[in-house]
């Protein structure tokens, strides 16, 4: 646990202390708002991370696209463990697919996404300002569950979006994350802090749009 606190406990001051210039910021503009800052200082983690994400989607995708010709090979070689992984090892290496390089990215964001987590639970708004649109407090939850829904819906989105593509037993389990996980988001949410929960919308927003466009991308270089 202490090694843990070690690791996450200046990420979490880190991400305090860059919410607090974001509030800052709104203020020095004539609008002191924390739901804003958060806004901001969600988009500006993503917009920092972009480059790993792009590079965990486009993984994730070839992998996608590689799974007929799988399933093929292991339907072949089912009697033959070895080959199949000899294989499959092969389609990888013809490719230039590296299964393992959509974990890389992800592992590396975890960090960041744990530590925002915690920076915004326990964040001290000034009484004040902590107010945002129809929210008496961002340290509080949603007391008409509005956040609650928008979070389930975006997460649904997310998952349908990345979905898109899989085959075989992927897509089984895609699709039943993509009704489990925006059910849960949702549940979850409705015991969390509204800035919270405002972050992981906005999020999602964010990373819905940018997956639109690498996809995108992707098609128009085929």
């Amino acid at each position: 646990m202490e090694f843990l606190s070690s690791i996450f406990n200046p990420i979490v001051e880190l991400m305090r202390t860059l919410l607090t210039y974001a509030f800052q910021l709104t203020e020095m503009v004539g609008f002191p708002s924390y739901g804003v800052a958060i806004i901001l200082l969600t988009v500006v983690i993503k917009a920092i991370l972009a480059p790993l994400t792009v590079k965990q989607i486009k993984s994730m995708k070839a992998m996608q696209e590689l799974q007929p010709r799988m399933k093929a090979i292991q339907d072949k070689y089912k009697n033959d463990p070895q080959r199949m992984q000899q294989e499959i090892g092969n389609m990888y290496k013809e490719m230039g697919v590296n299964p393992l390089a959509g974990c890389l990215p992800l592992l590396v964001q975890m960090p960041f996404l744990i530590a925002i987590f915690y920076a915004l639970q326990n964040y001290p708004y000034d009484p004040n300002f902590v107010q945002f649109l129809w929210l008496p407090s961002l340290g509080e939850t949603d007391p008409y569950y509005i956040l609650p829904v928008l979070s389930a819906v975006s997460t649904w989105l997310m998952s349908r979006q990345t979905s898109q593509g899989a085959t075989g037993a992927a897509a089984s389990q895609q699709k039943m994350m993509m009704w489990f996980m925006p059910l849960f988001i949702g549940y979850i949410s409705l015991n969390f802090p509204a800035g919270l929960v405002i972050y992981w919308i906005v999020s999602n927003v964010f990373q819905f749009v940018q997956q639109h466009f690498i996809y995108k991308g992707l098609e128009a270089n085929k």
